[in-house]
């Protein structure tokens, strides 16, 4: 009597519910990565069809100058009074991280320095000097020599790291999910910077190239414990390798998203890498935990690996 009523409350217990749910509803879990993958692809190609490049490049990728003046500005009443001349012209406020109060204006465009400079000077009405303000300028053709140099970076870091999945694994479908879900980080924070219209730098690159590395643990984690680890059902595996995967990944975006959100101060470049890097990593809950996740789960169903 007593052995029926202990199996009767493990069988309605809060875990075999979620273990329940879960082997009934993980293939349409599937669903929804895939549906978010693919318009992120449908959305990058109409990008590319617009601008011919997946992203929009700033000044250190694309070529152009620079201007930093270091005086308070109407940056709106400045940008109004270029903008007809200088299309592309964009313009950035730095503010101090203490106090919030902007300290200096960042003034990029495709133009040459003789071009941007005196329209600048009519409308602050004095000299830009050595004293008040920085003005660099980067040539075209070095810009993208440099912009090809990151990508192909960024092409063999993800040929590599998927060769290095295919060795440890050496199975095509495991292989295949992590690669997948890898693909899925790099794609959907891409879509979104694009979205809103983020210049990126070569520090966003960079970027890029960190996500790999932080994308590829949680789901190596997820395949490892799911196929290697002994003891355990197969379920019950996948929530212990979820329990630590988002305890790694939730310690990296509070480390990164505070930075992005509090520090306005920081350099644009650190700024745009501490968002980049928060984005991929939710995308990485999301690609890892059901993209990766469901794939395993119906991989070691069908071969039976319990």
């Amino acid at each position: 009597m007593e052995d029926n009523k202990t199996t009767h409350q493990e069988h309605h217990s809060p875990g075999t519910k979620a273990s329940d749910w879960y082997d009934k509803w993980y293939k349409k879990l599937l669903v929804i990565p895939v549906i978010v993958m693919i318009l992120s692809l449908v959305y990058l190609g109409y990008f590319y069809t617009q601008h011919h490049d997946f992203v929009l490049k700033d000044t250190s990728l694309s070529g152009g100058t620079t201007i930093t003046i270091n005086t308070e500005i109407d940056s709106n009443a400045l940008e109004s009074s270029l903008k007809s001349s200088f299309p592309d012209i964009t313009i950035r406020k730095l503010t101090d991280i203490t106090t919030g109060k902007a300290t200096s204006l960042i003034i990029e465009t495709s133009s040459l320095p003789d071009q941007i400079k005196p329209a600048i000077e009519e409308f602050l009405g004095y000299e830009l000097t050595d004293k008040n303000s920085t003005i660099e300028f980067t040539g075209p053709s070095l810009s993208q020599s440099f912009y090809k140099q990151l990508i192909f970076a960024l092409i063999i870091s993800f040929i590599l790291m998927s060769i290095t999945v295919f060795i440890i694994f050496r199975t095509f479908t495991p292989s295949i999910a992590v690669i997948f879900a890898v693909l899925g980080d790099i794609i959907i924070p891409l879509s979104i910077i694009n979205i809103i219209g983020m210049r990126v730098s070569a520090a966003g690159i960079a970027a890029f190239l960190m996500l790999i590395g932080y994308s590829v643990d949680t789901d190596i984690l997820l395949t490892t414990r799911a196929l290697r680890t002994k003891g355990g059902t197969l379920n019950s595996r996948i929530y212990r390798a979820f329990k630590t995967g988002i305890f790694i990944t939730t310690t990296a975006i509070v480390a990164v998203l505070p930075a992005f959100l509090l520090m306005s101060g920081l350099p644009d470049s650190f700024r745009q890498i501490f968002f980049i890097l928060a984005l991929g990593l939710f995308a990485d809950i999301f690609n890892t935990w059901l993209t990766n996740a469901s794939i395993i789960k119906w991989y070691c169903v069908k071969r039976r690996i319990e």
